[in-house]
């Protein structure tokens, strides 16, 4: 079996500094590949980058805002130039949201904020990405979703669309690409307590949740924890990470328009 299925693969992690992103790109390069960090903040960026040299690994950083299309096809074309092609493109960036208003409080500047924006980042980075990647006639686009495209819950309007957006992107997106050779597939975790812990964009979004409620952020993701998912737990980084590096490798080489389901059981497929 192989233990580095992802030897000689060009990997390029929009949102690279972020707990996800981070944790993803970590996974990617511990099974051989070279990893290309994109991110606005360069202190994050750097820290992953480290930590992956100092594993034995190759990174390389660039602040790049994922929502700006001319930064973002700079980017995947001088990525193209010096590593030769794009194997694998990952979006995992963040973008802090309102949650908790139901529909009779919120704003509609607040519910449009992450349709647009999450929908906005999806579509540039994996355009961008497509470019080379049909090119070459191969290639991974991943997104990434949580269960709030499904779940319906108050309180979420908003980003439940938006997740459901990035889900709908990229099945139709599969249906366009796939004839080139290019698999697209969206990892959906549900909310990590580690990348909250961390400091992740979900500990802002999360914080006014839990203020409604009352309590503290861990406590709110402990009740979500015991009472949603089959398996009575929320999923962790190093799942998260060792899926999407699985989902990028040849080994699920039959796989696209598909969503991985991380959510431990809070929604059944």
């Amino acid at each position: 079996m192989d233990n580095r299925p992802l030897e000689k693969k060009n990997a390029v992690i929009y949102g690279g500094g972020g707990a996800i992103g981070g944790a993803i790109a970590r996974a990617f390069a511990r099974q051989g590949a070279r990893v290309f960090l994109a991110g606005r903040t360069w202190a994050k960026l750097d820290a992953v980058a480290r930590d992956i040299a100092a594993a034995g690994g190759t990174a390389e950083c660039a602040q790049v805002d994922a929502l700006d299309e001319q930064a973002v096809d700079r980017h995947a074309d001088a990525v193209a130039a010096k590593a030769g092609r794009i194997d694998i493109a990952l979006n995992a960036v963040g973008i802090v949201h309102v949650q908790g208003p139901t529909v009779l409080e919120v704003s509609i500047e607040d519910y449009v904020l992450p349709i647009g924006a999450y929908a906005r980042t999806h579509f540039i980075t994996a355009k961008a990405a497509a470019r080379h990647m049909v090119k070459a006639g191969s290639g991974v686009i991943l997104t990434l979703s949580t269960p709030g495209s499904r779940l319906a819950a108050p309180g979420h309007l908003g980003f439940g669309v938006a997740c459901a957006a990035i889900e709908g992107f990229s099945r139709l997106l599969a249906g366009e690409l796939g004839p080139s050779g290019v698999r697209v597939i969206c990892i959906r975790p549900h909310a990590i307590p580690e990348a909250t812990a961390m400091g992740s964009h979900s500990r802002e979004v999360f914080r006014r949740v839990a203020e409604r409620a009352g309590i503290t952020i861990e406590e709110m993701l402990a009740q979500a924890a015991a009472g949603g998912p089959l398996l009575r737990r929320l999923p962790t980084l190093e799942e998260v990470a060792s899926v999407a590096a699985f989902m990028a490798s040849d080994g699920a080489g039959a796989m696209t328009g598909t969503v991985a389901n991380l959510t431990c059981g809070a929604l059944v497929d």
